[in-house]
């Protein structure tokens, strides 16, 4: 019986909208006004034998956990591939369209998905089955401090988004370079690292922030395409000289050149090219929920909000928290809903595994993963198949602070405090199992 041959094909779209749509950032209202740089979909085809797996990446902030379903299921068929194998996430840019629908930042941009996202997403899933071809990978890896723990500490102690120097944040930046086994001409350029995509701030400009100037840089100099998978990036901000969390169009570019250096240094410095080996590693993973507090304490709360209208962001998801909470009491239901159950999707790929999360985990999340995992390369991602917020580590729990608000606020029944550690015990297993197979 002949070896399973390991193939990859790689497909790119164009999923810019048009000048006047609304941006999903930091208020509903944003409406965009210039295109800085263009928006992007990367499809990446992946068999062996059987097994398949598509893997996709979007210039946009977040993927409503809905949404994702659909896309994947659309992509899955376009590309012949079952939906449960496709990985769909978000990069996290804050100037493109809204497909989030988080509570508090506006309503999903259902004509931008139906006439732009799902037309170029089921093109480009299908061009990257078609392009599959024998291929080999390398893996790099390189120091970057592009982000920065972005929780600031004030004297008072109180947590604001900014810079915090003292704080926790992934520093590697990984690059999977794949090309074909025969030819030696580049399939794909996959970069991973865990950043906050708000160079930009509250802009105008549609951008995919510096990511997009990383990425194009490093697809000019290579001559490959080239695409960006963000890692755990919850409590991680960009780097930026003027010392905060955000800026404009021109600390976009600061900090993507200096984005593109740390990716040209990890080209340069590939490993070995290896044929690759494929495999797919499917388990439901849960997470236990907090029951409800007493409805006299959710009555004091909820009649602080003397005009909820008009509240916007954390102070609308608070009261949606509350008033959903407040529903069930009145609704008669079930003391709380016991787990939060999400579908997981790891694609194995040689000594590397792609571990998606539903989140925006926390930086020390990455870390501890990887240190335990039995794979060499261990690459966490945000934002992919749905979103639910922020997850972030127990530790940071205490401090407060926005992330810590959207942990606690997202839903009725908010998950429980050590949810890092289950959700490191859960995927752990996955991954030794698979490691072990």
């Amino acid at each position: 019986m002949p070896d399973k041959v390991f193939t990859v094909g790689a497909a790119k779209a164009d999923i810019t909208p048009e000048v006047g749509t609304l941006l999903y950032g930091y208020v509903p209202d944003s409406v965009s006004t210039s295109v800085h740089d263009g928006l992007e979909l990367t499809a990446v085809a992946f068999a062996e034998g059987e097994e398949k797996a598509l893997l996709i990446s979007l210039s946009v902030g977040d993927i409503q956990t809905e949404l994702a379903q659909t896309l994947r299921k659309l992509a899955g068929d376009a590309a012949g591939i079952r939906y449960e194998n496709v990985v769909i996430a978000a990069t996290h840019t804050h100037s493109a369209p809204n497909v989030s629908g988080m509570e508090g930042w506006g309503d999903v941009d259902h004509k931008y998905i139906d006439e732009i996202l799902i037309p170029a997403l089921c093109s480009a899933s299908k061009r990257a089955a078609e392009n599959m071809r024998p291929a080999e990978i390398a893996v790099g890896v390189v120091h970057s401090e592009i982000g920065i723990n972005r929780r600031q500490q004030l004297k008072n102690g109180f947590i604001q988004l900014g810079q915090n120097p003292w704080g926790c944040f992934d520093p590697f930046m990984t690059l999977l370079s794949i090309r074909g086994e025969d030819d030696k001409k580049g399939i794909v350029n996959i970069i991973h690292y865990g950043c906050h995509g708000t160079a930009a701030g509250n802009n105008r400009e549609i951008t995919r922030d510096w990511i997009g100037v990383m990425t194009d840089r490093l697809q000019r100099e290579t001559g490959v395409p080239t695409t960006f998978f963000n890692g755990a990036l919850g409590d991680v901000g960009p780097r930026l000289t003027n010392g905060q969390t955000t800026g404009d169009i021109s600390h976009v570019e600061e900090l993507g050149g200096a984005a593109a250096s740390d990716a040209l240094r990890v080209y340069r410095s590939l490993g070995v090219y290896k044929k690759g080996t494929l495999k797919v590693i499917r388990a439901d993973v849960s997470i236990p929920r907090k029951p409800l507090p007493p409805i006299e304490v959710l009555q004091a709360q909820i009649a602080r909000f003397t005009e909820p209208d008009k509240a916007i962001n954390i102070d609308r998801l608070e009261y949606a928290h509350l008033r959903s909470a407040l529903d069930e009491y009145e609704a008669g239901c079930p003391p709380y809903e016991e787990k939060y159950t999400f579908d997981q999707t790891i694609i194995s790929i040689g000594d590397i595994a792609i571990v998606p999360f539903p989140f925006e985990i926390f930086s020390e999340i990455s870390l501890r993963l990887r240190e335990y995992s039995p794979y060499a390369y261990t690459l966490s991602v945000s934002n992919a198949n749905g979103y639910s917020a922020y997850l972030p580590s127990q530790d940071q729990i205490v401090r407060g602070g926005y992330e810590v608000g959207c942990f606690r606020y997202s839903g009725a029944h908010p998950l429980v405090d050590n949810a890092d550690q289950i959700l490191i015990e859960e995927n752990l297993k996955l991954l030794e199992k698979a490691y072990t197979e």
